[in-house]
């Protein structure tokens, strides 16, 4: 049972004559009376409201959203009742609040179902948080005559919306696909090595490796002649995503982790559209989601569907496992793009000690979101708005010291990250550190790179 505020307004209807008993009676009477009137009034309203018991709810099945686009949510309140009373009222819908409800607000729907018919209900929805949102009933409340009180009864009604990660890197894939169609079309690189293939024979330029000669080919000519080589396709990519705990850290709205999403869908599509076999791999202690062996035009609608439900693990990434996972997925020699943060305590303790042994097999690239507000804080010049504050012995005091202490401790953590981006070259493998705006792009440029430069 739910009281209305119209109850409310009932008794309180009732201390006018409480106030006024005491000049023409006993004080009691009135309002003894008055509470009497009350609860056969509830009692009667409640006797004549429809029962929610006849009522069954069906929920629509949705299809997947990205991150930010509206959905509509639907579902039909059928009256099993083959006659009695219509049941007026209204309908909450149950949607948590990363479903982002619009309307109507708060999902409060008005019901009035007649016996045996049935009516559809559609709630509008605007998630804010990838993943699955789910809803697990409907709360309906069935007014009386009187609209004094209403039977109430949660009805269950389960159903979710899959909201994919929103790929707003999309619109740096036209220039990098213009890029790639200069590298593998007519202008065909001029590289020896892994990861190429043959292309075509021409004449010798000044400015060509000595390498590159073709011995029968000059023979025959009588001049100097040169092989000319072109990235190879078919090539294996392995997108290796870490959801561990240092993943959860938010740069701006959002956590690392879904800015190396974003990337990863970038650097797939790219690398897609090269002839690349592309593999998601994402994992800590344990394998959160894997995919394998699909291609284009699959390969995004797959990388996206396994992506939406993960979320970072508050755990320590296990990189041996994470090799050991590598060796049997990926025997032979390809890309191997590790999305980590680039932490010191934690990348120093188990990244570096395993990176070598993925260097001497794959080519080794390695994508971190920086914090773009590490930057803004070590700049920041301590008082340089308030001005600054001396004490007796010429030390910043007051809100300056706390600036200062700040700048000093973000200019040391973009120090001890310079220093582990070095060790991490040095183990032979690429990195890109870069914000949350920046990393796709640049880990797509990098790609690219070591695609022209062959080692591929």
């Amino acid at each position: 049972m739910a009281l209305t505020g119209r109850w409310v307004l009932l008794v309180a209807l009732g201390l006018v004559p409480a106030a006024l008993a005491p000049a023409v009676g006993p004080w009691w009477s009135g309002v003894l009376a008055w509470a009497v009137l009350v609860v056969v009034a509830t009692a009667v309203d409640l006797a004549l409201a429809g029962s929610p018991r006849s009522l069954e709810v069906r929920r629509e099945e949705l299809p997947p959203v990205r991150l930010g686009e509206p959905v509509e949510a639907p579902l039909v309140v059928v009256s099993t009742a083959a006659r009695g009373r219509r049941v007026r009222g209204s309908l909450r819908d149950a949607w948590g609040p990363s479903a982002g409800v619009t309307s109507p607000p708060g999902g409060r729907h008005r019901l009035d179902v007649p016996a045996g018919e049935r009516r559809r209900l559609v709630t509008h929805l605007r998630p804010v948080r990838r993943g699955d949102r789910p809803v697990a009933a409907v709360v309906v409340r069935a007014l009386g005559p009187l609209g004094l009180a209403a039977r109430q009864r949660t009805l269950p009604a389960p159903g979710r919306v899959r909201v994919l990660p929103p790929f707003t890197s999309r619109r740096h894939l036209p220039a990098a696909l213009e890029r790639l169609r200069t590298l593998d079309g007519s202008a065909s690189v001029q590289v020896r090595g892994q990861g190429t293939e043959f292309d075509s024979l021409r004449e010798w330029v000044d400015g060509d490796d000595a390498r590159s000669l073709d011995w029968r080919a000059t023979a025959r000519r009588g001049t100097p002649v040169v092989r000319t080589w072109r990235p190879e396709r078919d090539r294996r990519v392995l997108v290796v995503l870490d959801t561990s705990r240092t993943s959860a850290a938010r740069t701006g709205d959002a956590p690392r982790l879904d800015a190396a999403m974003d990337a990863a869908l970038l650097l797939a599509a790219l690398a897609g559209a090269a002839g690349d076999r592309v593999d998601l791999l994402a994992v800590d202690r344990e394998v959160r989601a894997s995919v394998v062996g699909r291609r284009p035009p699959a390969l995004l609608p797959a990388l996206v569907q396994a992506m939406a439900p993960l979320e970072p693990a508050l755990v320590e990434a296990d990189w041996p496992a994470v090799v050991a996972q590598v060796r049997r997925r990926m025997p032979h020699r390809g890309l191997l793009v590790l999305l980590t943060p680039l932490e010191a305590a934690a990348a120093e303790a188990s990244l570096l000690p395993v990176l070598s042994t993925l260097t001497a097999k794959h080519a080794v690239l390695v994508g971190s979101v920086a914090d773009p507000a590490l930057d803004a804080l070590a700049q920041e010049r301590p008082g340089a708005q308030r001005g600054g504050r001396r004490g007796r012995a010429g030390r910043a005091t007051g809100p300056d010291a706390a600036d200062a202490y700040t700048a000093a401790a973000a200019e040391r953590t973009r120090l001890e990250r310079a220093a582990l981006t070095a060790l991490v070259r040095q183990a032979e493998a690429a990195v890109v550190d870069a914000g949350p705006e920046q990393l796709p792009p640049e880990l797509a440029d990098a790609y690219l790179s070591l695609k022209a430069a062959g080692r591929l």
